[in-house]
């Protein structure tokens, strides 16, 4: 489908099934995943979350689709200035990072040179304008990394310690839970 076509779509207001829709590989209208990730980037921040949203739905119901661009995921994640996108792009990144990723995205995370990455999750983890809900992912993602970088834990565990007073419950609850991942590494 054309990006025009797809910005039209992504246009109007959708719902959780019509999400589940856009993903689906059986679903009459397929978005490509360059697309998606391009418009997720889109100067209209409703039609970029939309295009977000369908990017994660991909990512877990049709990784297939998702794979080819899964480099070029990782290459532009950095750039990802829409808050209520890189809630998505978090989620991805978390599950791309997380030891229970199929065999090929462990794989590509082995080889893909994830310093950039790190420094901008860390960045979003300290911004006081990010949500608890892109911290969380934030969390995950950087505590999946250590095994990567081994680095990371001591870091990690100070940044943590620094941000527990500062933030809601809900982070608390979340720093407990990533406390035990890098104490049972």
């Amino acid at each position: 489908m054309e990006k025009t076509k797809i910005i039209v779509e992504l246009s109007k207001t959708l719902n959780k099934k019509e999400i589940g829709r856009f993903s689906s590989s059986s679903s009459n209208i397929l978005f490509e995943v360059k697309d998606l990730i391009e418009i997720s980037f889109h100067k209209n921040e409703q039609i970029a979350f939309r295009a977000a949203w369908i990017l994660e739905n991909v990512y877990i119901k049709n990784l297939e689709r998702f794979m080819p661009q899964s480099t070029y995921f990782l290459s532009v994640f950095s750039s990802q200035n829409n808050l209520s996108c890189r809630r998505h792009y978090g989620k991805i990144l978390a599950l791309m990072t997380d030891r229970k990723a199929p065999l090929v995205i462990k794989e590509l995370i082995r080889k893909y040179d994830t310093e950039k990455l790190v420094e901008i999750v860390f960045s979003w983890l300290i911004d006081e304008k990010i949500t608890v809900a892109i911290k969380s992912h934030c969390l995950n993602i950087l505590a999946n990394l250590n095994s990567k970088h081994s680095w990371i834990k001591d870091e990690l565990i100070q940044t943590m310690d620094y941000l527990v007073d500062k933030e809601s419950v809900g982070f608390y609850s979340k720093v407990k839970q990533i406390r035990k991942q890098l104490e049972s590494i």
